[in-house]
Parts: C-alpha cells; structure tokens; sequence
C-alpha cells in the first residue's frame, strides 16, 4: 500500500512538473484533432461522394462496367480536391459474372416443392443448363466430409450450415470461425465426389438475403469443378429441419453464372507529397471493387470515401504533411487482391519506402479505434496519444491485424493500422443485397473520416519510430 501511495504520488508530482513545451505539444495536437474533427462533421464531402458511388455507380464488381465507371469517377474527384499528383495503375483483374437470378427450391417426398432464397458464390461455375437437383448431405464442417467418405457423398449435394458464433463480441473473429466452409467448401467436396454445394450465408442475422463471397477451387481441373451457392439463414434453417424429418429430402438449383478470362482495371491514387520527407510515403485506403448484390456501401464504399475524405481534410485544414501521403483506392479486393499486391510490387520495384499504411474496410459504423501491426515501440507512442481521441469516445487501440489490402506492404519498420468501428451491425449488410447506401449513417461516416485523418496528423509529426528508438509526445 505504501509503494503504491508513492507510486501516484511521483505520478502526479511528474505530471505537474511536464514541461511547458510538452504541454504545449499537446495541446497543439487536441486542437489539430478537433479542427479535422469540426472540418469532416460540418463541411465533410464523404457523405454526398458515397451517395453517388452508390446510387449513381451502383456495384462494382472487378472486370464490371461499374469498377470501371468508379475508377473513372473517383479519379474525377481526387483532380477537384486539389492534390499534387492524381494517377491510374493499371492492374489485371479476373471477371465473373452472375449472369440470371439464380432459383432454388426444396423437395419432399411427396413432390411438394418450397422456394428458398440462394445466390451463386463468387467464382462458382454455373449449374447444368437445365439446374441441378440431387440429395443433401449436411455438415457442419470441412472434417466432416472425411468422417463421411466418398460412398455417403458421391452424387450429392453437400449442405455446409456451420453457424456464426453468437458468443463472440468480435464478430470478425466469428467470421473467420466459419468462413473457410464458403471459401474451400466445394473444392473439398468435389474430391469426394459431390456434384454441389449450398453454404449458409456468413451472418448472424436470421432473414432472407443470401450473402454472397469469394470461394476457391485450388488447382482443381476444370471439369472437376462444382457450383456453390449460399442460402439465406432462415432458408439453412428450413433445410435443415426439412432434412432431419426427412433424410431424403432433394434440392434444386439452377445458376447461370461464368468465368471469363481476366481484364485490365486500376488502382486509383492521389498524392500530397511531403514538405520534408518526400520520398517516405503514407497510404490511407480501401477497396473501390464490390460485391455485386448490393451497392457496396459499406464494404467498401465507406472505406474508399473515408480515405479520400482524409487527404481532403488535411488540405481543408491547412496542414502540410512532412512525409508524402497518398490514397490508394484498390481494385479486387473482394475476388483476387491483385490491387494490393500489384500496388506492393510496383513500390518494391521503384524502391519507395513505404513507413505507414491504414485502410478502412469494416464498414461505415461507429468508429471505436484502430488495430495495429506494428513493434511494441510504435504501439507504445500510439497508446501515448489515447487522451487525444478519449473526447471522441475513440478507445480501442490494440494489436492484430490492419487491412488485406496494405498486407502486401508488410516489411521491417513499416507500421500497417486499420479502422475498427463498431462490427455488431456490419455481418448484417457484408456481400447481400442489403448493402446500400440507405444502411449508412451520415455522422458515423463522418466520424471514421476525422478519425483516419487525426491518425495520419498524428504519425506523419511524430513519424514512424525506430524499434528502439525513444520518442516524446
């Protein structure tokens, strides 16, 4: 008890003594942040920028004539804002289309069929010409199919209905628990000789919107590959208490869907390059590229509007960044990433250096912080600024992962963050049909934005810290 009396008391002894120029410091920076604060929440662009990405641009699907209209548009935009240099990258991109509303229905014993919402995953191959109907075999995940073997599989349609867990606060991590049965779940079960798969849709949400994603069939020949489609959640549920009542029961679905060879598309990039360190770079980014159910609005027109509004804002506030700050708007993030890796490949072959890189790709919700990939010496001087982003209620700043898109630029000494905002809605709206610009939220959008940019404002003063190096705030 003692030690711990002295302990505040040096605490409290400490911070009275802090020095006038580290005060001042601070309250340099309070004020910086809510100036880009005041500035995205009164006469913030990135509210009105998503409203025409989304209602007048519509999905944007990579190789689609609207990634193409949104890379033209967002290029547009960044010219206005002024920046000191605006440039396509050009970049390859496979191209799947859906083709015509896929249709399903489930069929009893006696004949009676019950039409069930299902939407084609993205890069399946399309069903025969006339659908497919066969018997389901449930599962609930991917070791389950070598538990069953070829005899119980072969010749059926193999039904993956592992849930999101309900118990997990972060809901991403309840994503990963059960996302590989969409991605990996018909080129596994190919191998066993089903002729197709039907996945329950990604969400927490009980409805009747199928929720779309990208899935693999790994080196699998083409002749050897099956259609995969997710079903709703209440459909999953229908199915399977149809299929406990009834082990028999047949499913039918017909999907049109088709793979072509793969086009040029581009990353889109602006850049406001440094006063006093040009040739070290920032990236703020997200994917340009949607789903093509939706809008994309959240996943990840939020993200693209937010980081344009992030350069715009530094602009709008008068700040002249020291390092050379860009906005990266990549393509195919959803179905390939080539943008991130071509983005990476094309900075490692110019020798750029790369010191810091954030990406917004959770939605348009809430901020509450970010995450960091980064050494235990940056982590430290981020914890330091906590105070700062505390009057915003921005609270959590932890480590983990940062962004697929940036991924690529993973390197020593390179600090890779990513916008966390609240997650519990965003599995509802993530690659449906619900995923339009009406789900988002002005303020909250706005919020993310002022947030970014207070990140970037604040590691572009204090830059990137050497491992071991010592830092002041």
């Amino acid at each position: 008890m003692i030690f711990r009396y002295f302990t505040v008391l040096f605490c409290v002894y400490a911070f009275a003594k802090a020095s006038p120029a580290q005060s001042q410091t601070t309250s340099k920076d309070s004020l910086k942040v809510r100036n880009l604060y005041n500035a995205a929440l009164t006469e913030g662009n990135c509210y009105e920028w998503l409203r025409y990405l989304s209602n007048n641009i519509g999905s944007r699907l990579s190789g689609s004539s609207g990634a193409e209209s949104a890379v033209a548009w967002t290029k547009e935009q960044l010219d206005s804002v002024g920046l000191d240099k605006v440039w396509l990258q050009p970049v390859k991109v496979p191209r799947w289309v859906r083709g015509t509303p896929e249709y399903a229905y489930i069929e009893g014993s006696a004949g009676q069929r019950t039409q069930v919402p299902i939407t084609a995953l993205g890069g399946s191959v399309a069903t025969p010409l006339a659908g497919l109907k066969a018997q389901v075999v449930e599962v609930n995940d991917l070791a389950a199919l070598e538990t069953l073997g070829e005899e119980r599989i072969r010749g059926k349609i193999v039904f993956y209905n592992r849930p999101m867990d309900s118990e997990l606060i972060n809901t991403f991590a309840a994503y990963g628990g059960c996302v590989d049965q969409r991605y990996a779940g018909a080129m596994e079960a190919a191998k066993y000789g089903a002729l197709g798969v039907i996945v329950r849709s990604v969400t927490h949400t009980l409805d009747d919107n199928p929720h779309t994603g990208s899935m693999s069939y790994g080196d699998l020949p083409n002749n050897k590959r099956i259609p995969a489609a997710a079903i709703s959640t209440n459909g999953a549920n229908m199915l399977s208490t149809i299929l406990r009542l009834n082990p028999e029961t047949e499913f039918y679905y017909k999907m049109s869907c088709k793979n072509y060879d793969d086009v040029w598309s581009h990353n889109v990039i602006g850049e406001i390059t440094g006063s006093e360190k040009p040739n070290e770079y920032f990236v703020v980014g997200g994917h340009l590229d949607s789903w093509d159910l939706g809008d994309g609005s959240h996943d990840d027109g939020a993200g693209v509007v937010q980081s344009m509004e992030v350069l715009r804002l530094l602009k709008a506030t008068g700040y002249k960044p020291k390092h050379s700050i860009r906005v990266v708007l990549f393509m195919n993030e959803e179905n390939g990433l080539r943008g991130g890796n071509k983005y990476a490949e094309v900075a490692k072959e110019k020798g750029e250096r790369h010191v810091f890189a954030l990406e917004s790709d959770s939605g348009g919700f809430t901020p509450r912080g970010f995450s960091f990939d980064c050494d235990d010496t940056n982590f430290a001087m981020v914890q330091s600024w906590e105070s700062l982003f505390k009057p915003y209620l921005i609270h959590y700043f932890e480590k983990g992962g940062s962004g697929a898109d940036i991924g690529p630029l993973k390197d020593t000494g390179v600090v890779l963050a990513g916008l966390r905002p609240d997650s519990q809605r965003y599995f509802d709206y993530h690659h449906a049909s619900t995923d339009t610009f009406d789900a988002v939220n002005k303020r909250e959008l706005e919020l993310g934005a002022a947030t970014m940019a207070s990140l970037v404002y604040l590691f572009d003063t204090y830059g990137v810290q050497p491992p071991t190096s010592n830092f002041k705030n």
